[in-house]
């Protein structure tokens, strides 16, 4: 596996990763530095203290978190999500090589503008394979749940 030191990451995989491990430390341990868009944190913040997540994402201080909007390519705007076409925008901008993005289509376009691409699944096999302790089958049955509770 390559030793990838930065990573822009979307919504989806912060929930499933808090959900698969109880918080983010996976990242701060693989990851140098880990860019969460502007409208990451806004979803990650907008239901408050009652939101899933929402201590795991503000006590996890060493995220590098965007503070203003990213400028979305008309293309992207059109093709995914604002999220997915954000995550892409902001990795291409400030030349990080890899995402994290859940969503089949996202990570699609993302391999078009020759980006590499993990997932929340992706991130806890690299821990496993790097010695840090994490349970894969708990994790795989969340990201399962996940998936089945979006497409609903």
């Amino acid at each position: 596996m390559p030793n990838v030191r930065e990573i822009v990451i979307n919504t989806g995989p912060l929930i499933a990763l808090v959900a698969a491990t109880g918080d983010l430390d996976v990242l701060r341990h693989l990851y140098q530095r880990v860019l969460v868009l502007f409208e990451v944190t806004q979803e990650m913040l907008a239901k408050g203290t009652g939101g899933f997540a929402y201590g795991s994402f503000v006590g996890a201080t060493w995220l590098t978190c965007w503070q203003e909007p990213v400028t979305i390519d008309p293309i992207l705007a059109y093709s995914l999500g604002k999220g997915e076409a954000s995550v892409i925008r902001l990795a291409l901008k400030e030349k990080v090589h890899t995402v994290c993005i859940d969503e089949t289509s996202g990570r699609r376009v993302a391999r078009l503008y020759d980006l590499s691409v993990t997932g929340s699944l992706g991130v806890l096999v690299r821990a496993k394979h790097e010695g840090l302790l994490v349970s894969l089958r708990p994790a795989i049955v969340t990201r399962v749940a996940l998936e089945e509770a979006n497409e609903s």
